[in-house]
């Protein structure tokens, strides 16, 4: 019996045989609708489930994955060795102060929904966000000049270790679209998220109501509707990346079945039947055609996650997600 194998029939034995899912497409769990099986996936609707699985795979030595709402990510083909965890752990409370616990599960577009009607503000930028309050504050999610650390307090992690640890705000180390936990080691154990508490502002439901309601509009006019996994590049230091894949000419470029969005350059799009090395490999012509004609190195805001092949540069694609 190999580790996997101690790890289901250890599973199993636990009583959650009916919840695992064998050979699971990723491309049912991830925004860009590409990806290949899981070993094994189980969702977790509560933390101490996720707790113990992911200490469970990790004492077996199985690799363990826990993604949220996959919307962030770029799944291989190849798909995902070991343990994949869902992470659906969706409570939340707020007290009189304005202050959230939310576990990391949550969707951050149904909180700020949320905290807009009960008037509540600095989420209302977060009202069009896909993804899970995990993946906001291991990105820095952010949009209209709200960021993620403008309002998280602390954050209870899953060490590589094993232990459930309290952080501050400055442990968090967070920067433009990035933390501490992104820039941990890819190819290790990462922390993993498994709440956040934030603190919020009295304001005007009406007034907060109104200011959601223009950023909702704005995002529809400006964001391609369909399969993606939303803004592609992060900006670089002087210029947003879609303008310079405009100015590269790249609107519209294809490969295989993925496109640069022609409505919003910094998106690409799964069109219909694309892979996930189709997606990658146009990441990396984007990457090549705006080195060469600006002189800019785009780097991608999403991860890497499964097992990637070389590319047709020789290079391995990087695996950086833990989603």
């Amino acid at each position: 019996m190999n580790a996997q194998q101690r790890l289901i029939a250890a599973l199993q034995a636990d009583g959650y045989g009916p919840r695992l899912m064998r050979d699971e497409p990723m491309s049912a769990h991830t925004s860009f609708q590409v990806g290949g099986p899981a070993d094994v996936m189980i969702r977790a609707q509560k933390l101490d489930e996720l707790v113990a699985w992911v200490r469970l795979a990790r004492a077996q030595g199985v690799p363990c994955t826990v993604l949220g709402s996959g919307t962030n990510v770029l799944v291989s083909d190849a798909g995902i060795r070991g343990l994949v965890i869902l992470n659906e752990c969706s409570a939340y409370a707020i007290d009189g102060s304005g202050r959230v616990t939310v576990e990391s599960g949550v969707l951050l577009r149904e909180l700020a929904r949320h905290t807009v009607e009960q008037g509540w503000e600095g989420l209302e930028w977060a009202v069009g966000i896909p993804g899970t309050i995990g993946g906001a504050v291991v990105g820095n999610a952010g949009a209209y000049g709200g960021y993620m650390a403008d309002i998280v307090q602390e954050a209870a992690l899953l060490t590589p270790e094993g232990q459930v640890q309290r952080v501050g705000l400055a442990a968090l180390g967070f920067g433009y679209r990035t933390s501490a936990l992104k820039r941990a080691d890819p190819n290790g154990d990462r922390p993993i998220v498994l709440e956040a508490v934030l603190q919020l502002r009295p304001g005007d439901a009406g007034e907060l109501a109104a200011r959601a309601e223009q950023v909702t509009q704005q995002r529809q006019a400006r964001t391609p509707e369909g399969a993606c996994a939303g803004s592609m590049f992060l900006r670089t230091e002087h210029y947003p990346a879609g303008f310079l894949i405009e100015q590269a000419g790249l609107k519209g470029l294809t490969v295989g079945g993925a496109q640069v969005s022609p409505k919003h350059a910094n998106f690409v799009m799964n069109c219909g039947g694309a892979t996930a090395q189709d997606i990658a490999r146009l990441i990396e012509i984007v990457q090549e055609q705006v080195w060469r004609e600006l002189g800019q190195r785009l780097h991608p805001e999403i991860e890497f996650v499964g097992e990637w092949p070389p590319s047709p540069q020789g290079d391995a694609i990087p695996t950086e997600g833990r989603g």
